[in-house]
């Protein structure tokens, strides 16, 4: 696959069909090699190391939480920057023009405070999975009677791997801010195809889940290279050496307060949605549990589908609150919801016609929860991401007010996951009623209703 690296406009990246076709084709190539790897994890693998493998995939997902809501913020700060505002402020959006220049020494001081803030970050990252990370998957090594010494290989592994993801994780900010809809397309796609090629590969040698995440470091290495090399282009390069960088402390004092909220509300939505994950293996068995993850994992795959447009058009949403657009707004608003819609329901109904025969077809020793669960987890995850992308749009304009109701959720849905799987022993029922009944509570009607309100209560100006 060949990059081809141009130079820098100072502006963020149109964002037009081509980049949407992109968007699809990426989805679609991540999806497809998901599901090319998969069969052989779940071929190869008994049900007991699926459930490692899930519970692998939940502490990762846990990680790059632990930035707090500074990807999003400096991602968003970064477009903020490359439309054309002079200051970033603590709420709201200092306003730009069409034909604003690019601040290079805010957007230099920008990149050292991205830089500082995660190298702290992935320090104390390494502290805690080091410590208390080691001591929870040893206890649920306890109840593993697979190969022990793989295991403990593969969770060495997965701590390096996460420490580097987070201490790169500015580059993703660097480019989602920017608008390279395209390039991270291509560089997801290319690192995607050297960790499946990998990962089956070395499945096969028998090397278990150290296999997995192996393939998951050399992927993840090569991406971030690419990565640096798609946006510091030289004549980027240039224009930051020829400027005095903006204070990275005033900056980040800028970022931080909605930064904290975006982060508490991720804790909120981790709480939600992946808890179960976690607290499952201490009331359940890791059969259950992988039974449950394999179906958490493709309806993970079915939001990233039904989400493509406003994933693509994030950038686009901060240009259009700097610029006070909201004609621009109305129409991705109903360009996001409605994909999301039609994309569940299409895929929703073929998941649940044709998932378990599918797993039947490559002799899974793992299948997908009980019909009724399925549709029923599916209902959930729409109304979830629905209010999610509400969210997005209310972000755009730089305010949080949803951390604290994030954060309830969360309380709420760990209490109903104790109550539902301990007093009452629901089993897999409780893993799936407990986040649908906290988020059914508040979040899943306020923030659509917020959002139709600004949008469509009041004239534009």
């Amino acid at each position: 696959m060949i990059f081809v690296i141009g130079n820098l406009a100072e502006k963020v990246e149109h964002i037009g069909k081509k980049e949407i076709v992109w968007s699809y084709a990426g989805t679609a190539f991540m999806i497809g090699a998901g599901v090319i790897l998969l069969p052989f994890i779940l071929h190869k693998m008994p049900q007991e190391t699926v459930g490692i493998w899930n519970i692998f995939q939940t502490i990762t997902f846990l990680v790059l939480l632990l930035d707090f809501g500074f990807r999003p913020s400096f991602a968003r700060n970064i477009s903020y920057i490359f439309s054309g505002v002079k200051t970033l402020q603590k709420e709201g959006v200092a306003h730009a023009n069409a034909d604003s220049e690019v601040d290079y020494g805010l957007l230099k001081g920008t990149l050292i405070a991205m830089q500082r803030f995660y190298r702290w970050i992935a320090m104390g990252v390494f502290g805690l999975l080091a410590t208390g990370g080691t001591a929870y998957f040893y206890y649920i090594l306890q109840k593993y009677s697979g190969d022990r010494q793989d295991a403990l290989i593969a969770w060495i592994l997965l701590i390096a791997i996460n420490c580097y993801n987070l201490y790169t994780l500015y580059y993703d900010a660097l480019l989602t801010g920017k608008g390279y809809v395209k390039r991270i397309q291509q560089i997801s796609m290319f690192g995607q195809t050297i960790y499946i090629a990998l990962a089956i590969g070395l499945i096969y040698a028998g090397l278990g889940l150290t296999a997995i995440v192996a393939s998951q470091m050399i992927s993840t290495v090569i991406r971030r290279v690419l990565m640096y090399r798609v946006f510091f282009t030289p004549e980027l390069k240039a224009r930051l050496e020829a400027v005095v960088p903006n204070e990275p402390k005033q900056i980040l004092s800028a970022i931080t307060p909605n930064a904290i909220k975006i982060g508490l509300t991720q804790l909120g939505g981790f709480l939600v949605n992946k808890a179960s994950m976690l607290i499952a293996p201490v009331f359940v068995s890791l059969e259950m549990v992988a039974c449950f993850g394999i179906t958490v994992q493709v309806m993970d795959i079915l939001a990233r589908c039904a989400t493509v447009f406003y994933q693509s058009y994030m950038p686009k949403l901060a240009q259009c609150r700097a610029e006070k657009d909201l004609t621009g707004l109305k129409r991705y608003y109903l360009l996001c919801t409605g994909s999301l819609v039609a994309v569940y329901a299409v895929g929703g109904l073929m998941w649940v016609l044709f998932g378990n025969w599918a797993l039947d077809l490559i002799g899974s020793q793992t299948h997908f929860v009980p019909t009724i669960m399925l549709m029923v987890m599916l209902l959930i995850s729409t109304l979830e991401q629905n209010h999610a992308v509400s969210a997005g749009f209310i972000m755009a304009d730089n305010k949080i007010p949803f951390f604290i109701p994030s954060l309830v959720s969360g309380a709420a849905t760990v209490l109903l996951l104790w109550l539902l799987l301990g007093p009452l022993q629901l089993g897999l029922w409780g893993l799936i009623l407990a986040p649908g009944i906290a988020q059914l509570a508040y979040q899943n009607w306020k923030w659509p209703s917020v959002v139709i309100k600004e949008l469509w209560g009041k004239k534009e100006k």
